[in-house]
């Protein structure tokens, strides 16, 4: 099992990396050349053209059953899903075969909504409430991928 990250604009970076390395697992960023970074962390980077969808495509042909990946992205959680493996937003929601449907079709409906000039508002500001989730259901997820 290995940890894939969506490593464009991901704001729980330090909190994957500390929680990995508790568990002894590799965590993989991958990125766009525009969102490179170098912390001195001891995690693999992969570094992807800055087009769109490069990511994306990138941790999808690399992402196998039992993998977790961490995105903010319906798609890429859809196409995670669909390999068998795991998807957790950098909130700390949970994608699932659930709602994974419901979200997708949310996400349209906004897309058509923006092309006829309606304002849609974005997500709210993440708070420490977000963070706490992500770590509390982040740990829970590996701990499930662990024991099968």
């Amino acid at each position: 099992m290995r940890i894939l990250v969506d490593g464009d604009a991901c704001p729980v970076k330090e909190d994957i990396v500390a929680i990995a390395q508790e568990k002894d697992l590799e965590v993989i960023f991958v990125v766009s050349t525009a969102s490179y970074f170098n912390r001195g962390w001891n995690v693999k980077q992969i570094i992807v053209d800055s087009l769109p969808q490069a990511v994306d495509i990138a941790i999808v042909n690399r992402v196998e059953s039992g993998d977790v990946v961490v995105t903010q992205d319906y798609g890429l959680a859809a196409l995670v899903l669909g390999k068998k493996g795991k998807a957790i937003s950098p909130r700390g929601y949970f994608f699932n075969d659930d709602n994974i449907d419901r979200l997708l079709q949310r996400r349209h409906i906004h897309h058509e909504a923006r092309k006829a000039g309606v304002r849609i508002k974005g997500p709210r500001k993440r708070s420490e409430k977000d963070r706490a989730r992500f770590r509390k259901n982040f740990q829970y997820l590996l701990d499930e991928c662990l024991r099968k």
